[in-house]
């Protein structure tokens, strides 16, 4: 079983000039994983049909963000930034995570990192914003689910809470969704209480944190609890939105998480992957924004969702 380092030179072209989610993230990432992966290697991803993306959003939606950046809009919200290539790019982000969907179930790979732009974790139904056009990670829980995949668990270590990955399956009981998240920022949504929808009550897990929480914290959540109710909830496929904006250097956080730190939490979902859905797990790039740190810290978690696979 191989493992998939999914991404395009497309991603590239979403240009939002000096904006924190640039280009120059994924170039920084990819300088670092090309020392792990030879670029020959790398899997170039689909573009997602239509009615991929419109399991997750309206159709006036989609037909909104794809005017807007066609036509050479600047910006869809004060926070996300587009340019006339931003939504082909979004449409191949979303088509990452269904083509790593694909193979797992096909047993053409065993895990996948998609490093992808623009991330997706904060668009809801009807609206893209947070720096995020489409939601990738919802879009490809949609399409396993829509592949014959039971129940899916879905893991965010993004400092900034998924409101969009919550919106989409607050009421699912088949999903379950946990965040681990910085309480007090953007975009403000993430509280305990938030637990599901009528029939899906426990499914959806809020860990709102502290400023500089640390790796301390974070693994004591993972160990103590979050892991915990992922093997109890024995889903088929785990799902992570990868935002390494957690990390003690990044500008936009106000944490203290370690190169370490993420290193373990990956090892930890690998481990509850192994006894629940047969080792498959599919990362999304999500946040992180220190361009002298972000290429060696997800280079360190590819290098840690490969061991074991090819």
């Amino acid at each position: 079983m191989r493992f998939a380092y999914i991404t395009s030179p497309l991603f590239l072209k979403h240009d939002t000039g000096q904006h924190p989610e640039n280009m120059h993230r994924l170039e920084a990432i990819n300088r670092e994983v090309e020392k792990i992966i030879p670029q020959k290697n790398w899997v170039t991803p689909r573009d997602a049909f239509t009615e991929e993306i419109s399991a997750v959003h309206t159709t006036s939606m989609i037909a909104h963000v794809k005017r807007q950046c066609e036509s050479g809009g600047m910006m869809l919200d004060m926070d996300t930034l587009i340019s006339p290539l931003s939504y082909a790019s979004a449409v191949k982000a979303a088509g990452a995570g269904c083509q790593a969907v694909d193979e797992i179930i096909e047993a053409k790979i065993g895990r996948a990192f998609c490093a992808v732009r623009p991330p997706g974790h904060h668009a809801e139904r009807e609206k893209a914003m947070g720096f995020c056009l489409f939601n990738n990670i919802a879009i490809a829980a949609s399409h396993a689910r829509a592949r014959g995949i039971g129940k899916i668990a879905i893991i965010d270590f993004d400092v900034h809470h998924g409101n969009g990955t919550q919106h989409s399956f607050y009421n699912d009981p088949n999903t379950l969704f946990i965040s681990l998240h910085h309480w007090g920022i953007y975009p403000g949504t993430g509280r305990e209480m938030e637990t599901g929808g009528n029939g899906a009550e426990g499914t959806n897990v809020n860990y709102p944190l502290r400023s500089y929480s640390g790796d301390d914290v974070y693994l004591s959540i993972f160990r103590d609890s979050a892991m915990r109710k992922v093997e109890e909830f024995s889903p088929e496929l785990i799902l992570v939105s990868a935002g390494f904006d957690a990390h003690e250097s990044d500008p936009l956080g106000g944490m203290n998480v370690t190169d370490s730190g993420f290193e373990e939490m990956t090892k930890m979902i690998i481990d509850v992957a192994e006894k629940t859905s047969e080792g498959r797990v599919i990362s999304f790039l999500e946040g992180g924004y220190n361009l002298d740190t972000l290429g060696t810290t997800v280079a360190e978690h590819v290098k840690t969702l490969m061991k074991g696979l090819e």
